[in-house]
């Protein structure tokens, strides 16, 4: 079993930067490979990005990719997506989850946090 907390969340002006933060509970953090995903209301929970285990392997989806990274610490059993170059269209509820592979799936993940907002005003 393996809990997510999600941090660092909040308003930010579109163009600015954001560190989100995910905090694993349980000594397999490291067995797992780690996803962060985004939703708005009224639509589908969307992949953002992917780590596998070690950390060596990073997947973007394209409307993030070359503005966030993820990234992991498994020492701390974190895993942290590093946002830059904020738009509106950011704007969501951002959550981190546990699974078996670094995919774009949501039905592939284990566990899930309980999501952070993520505001970018105009």
């Amino acid at each position: 079993q393996v809990q997510l907390v999600e941090s660092g969340g909040g308003l930010v002006q579109a163009g600015g930067s954001l560190r989100l933060s995910c905090a694993a509970s349980g000594r397999t953090f490291s067995s797992y490979c780690m996803g962060w995903f985004r939703q708005v209301p009224g639509k589908e929970r969307e992949f953002v990005a992917a780590i596998n285990r070690s950390g060596g392997n990073t997947y973007y989806a394209d409307s993030v990719k070359g503005r966030f990274t993820i990234s992991r610490d498994n020492a701390k059993n974190t895993v942290y997506l590093q946002m830059n170059r904020l738009k509106p269209e950011d704007t969501a509820v951002y959550y981190c989850a546990a699974g078996p592979y670094p995919v774009v799936s949501t039905t592939l993940y284990d566990y899930w946090g309980q999501g952070t907002q993520v505001t970018v005003s105009s």
